[in-house]
């Protein structure tokens, strides 16, 4: 336990050092960290502790350089956006919305390897309306995530403001999200003591990083700033991609596998308690298999069902559908340790 608070402690700088010069991030950077310590539902609240803290000591350091304009847009759509994300997370898993932000930041490669032109061309000076879109959506998957730094950063960066204006802006309209975004956590039950353990971590290593990233901002170009920016968004992206897919594969007994024969090919897609399989034979063709409950057969053939059920201890029914023909169902009926198919 030590040594994870030790290695978290020491990536939290780091992170929140990352963050800061390409204006966001560490949350995503830790995710990953944190999946393996903790379960997906608490780990909003442990990052949350941490970002709330250091939005915080960066308003203190760079108060000077808040944009106004895009803060008085941001924040009023993104507070009741995260109320209702917060809300959500009890009925979302966690680690999809994971796996779909890793694929949007992976998306940002054209930008980390666009050439400089390319960049100031990219600058634009967004509508009000559009303000409130991207403060909608920060607000809604960071209460779902609880981290929204990264997936948004291109929005900053096109904006044309400069290293600080990013930091204290990005500060200022995440401040009171963070805020909100706890009160629900609590209320929701969404913590635990080992989620507030490693948050108190997280939130101290932001304070350091904070006070220590001032010396090193001024040696930072814009260039340069944009490249990293852009840069930690695929890293971070990759890296997601890899623990949310995992996480998956593990929790919801997602298994994909091949079998091939002589005469027929099988693709079988399993997740949960459904099972996908696409099937090329020389007899019938190619043909698709679903996973079907019993309420999914049409009238006629639940009597069927219910008369194989009196006999078997377990009925698995798949539906079958051909091209140009109609559905057929075939039932697997379980009985003393034998597997009968009865079409």
């Amino acid at each position: 336990m030590i040594t994870n608070l030790v290695i978290l402690f020491l990536s939290t700088i780091v992170a929140f050092w990352i963050s800061a010069i390409c204006g966001g991030g560490a949350s995503l950077i830790l995710i990953p960290l944190l999946n393996f310590m903790l379960p997906s539902s608490v780990i909003p609240f442990s990052l949350t502790i941490g970002t709330f803290t250091s939005s915080v000591s960066r308003i203190v350091v760079f108060k000077r350089h808040i944009n106004w304009k895009i803060f008085l847009w941001f924040v009023p759509f993104s507070i009741p956006a995260v109320l209702l994300g917060g809300y959500l997370i009890k009925y979302i898993e966690p680690s999809y919305l994971q796996l779909i932000v890793a694929f949007f930041l992976i998306g940002n490669i054209p930008q980390l390897f666009g050439s400089k032109n390319a960049d100031l061309r990219s600058e634009n000076k967004y509508s009000k309306s559009f303000l409130a879109i991207i403060g909608f959506l920060s607000g809604f998957i960071s209460g779902i995530t609880g981290a929204i730094g990264l997936l948004f950063n291109r929005f900053y960066l096109r904006m044309g403001l400069s290293k600080e204006e990013i930091i204290a802006t990005r500060a200022a309209n995440e401040v009171f999200l963070h805020l909100v975004k706890l009160i629900i956590y609590i209320i929701l039950g969404l913590y635990s003591k080992a989620a507030l353990g490693l948050g108190l971590a997280i939130a101290i290593a932001t304070i350091v990083s904070s006070v220590t990233v001032k010396f090193i901002l001024p040696y930072v170009s814009d260039k340069l700033f944009k490249k990293i920016g852009y840069g930690a968004m695929v890293v971070s992206g990759a890296v997601l991609l890899v623990g949310s897919s995992r996480k998956i594969v593990d929790q919801d007994s997602l298994l994909i596998s091949l079998a091939h024969s002589p005469n027929k090919t099988e693709l079988t897609l399993s997740w949960r308690e459904t099972n996908l399989v696409l099937e090329y034979s020389k007899a019938h063709g190619l043909e698709f298999e679903r996973s079907i409950h019993w309420t999914g057969l049409p009238l006629q053939l639940r009597q069927k069902y219910f008369t194989l059920s009196k006999n078997h201890s377990s009925i698995h029914i798949e539906k079958v559908m051909q091209f140009r023909k109609g559905a057929s169902y075939e039932f697997y009926a379980h009985k003393e340790g034998v597997l009968t198919r009865i079409d």
